[in-house]
């Protein structure tokens, strides 16, 4: 890489970590060709991106940003996840994709609202259920006091109806 297109990289990277709500840290090796393109796929799907880095050029793009320094974690194979949509979905991704390829890639750690997120927590991210479960799930918890009042009225208004049912019989027995 030439000195321009290494300035280049670094403006896209610090961009990139700029936009993206949640960052994740990765160590890809032991992965080949074919599985980072399927690691890629997946992500994609999920609404993020996976880039390899160079690790200088990653330190001279985190030091442009207000992120915290983490650049004693930037050693070794260093892959980056940039979650747009979100911190769960790919936590999710890289978690499954992991459970299918010996465990690789392996997360180094998060940033997550400019705090820094360590392995455990991340796993924790990752078994979260989606979004939308969440808001079924939110739904359910709601809509269940209230369909509860609501039998509970309908009985109420049942009993009623069956009270003044029996009234009703037992005026026009006495007129008899």
């Amino acid at each position: 890489m030439d000195r321009v297109a290494k300035e280049t990289f670094v403006t896209e990277l610090r961009d990139r970590l700029n936009k993206a709500p949640v960052i994740y840290l990765t160590d890809f090796t032991g992965l080949d060709v074919k599985a980072m393109t399927g690691l890629r796929r997946s992500l994609k799907e999920s609404g993020a991106e996976y880039l390899v880095v160079k690790n200088r050029l990653a330190k001279l793009a985190f030091a442009e940003t207000e992120l915290p320094d983490i650049t004693e974690n930037l050693e070794g194979p260093t892959g980056m996840v940039f979650g747009y949509d979100g911190p769960v979905a790919p936590a999710k991704a890289l978690r499954e994709f992991a459970n299918l390829h010996d465990k690789k890639p392996v997360f180094k750690l998060g940033i997550m609202d400019a705090k820094i997120l360590d392995t455990a927590q991340i796993d924790r991210i990752s078994k979260l259920p989606s979004y939308e479960v969440l808001l079924a799930q939110l739904a359910g918890v709601m809509e269940a006091p209230v369909a509860a009042l609501a039998s509970a009225l309908g009985a109420k208004l049942q009993e009623m109806a069956g009270l003044l049912g029996a009234l009703k019989e037992e005026r026009n027995s006495t007129d008899d």
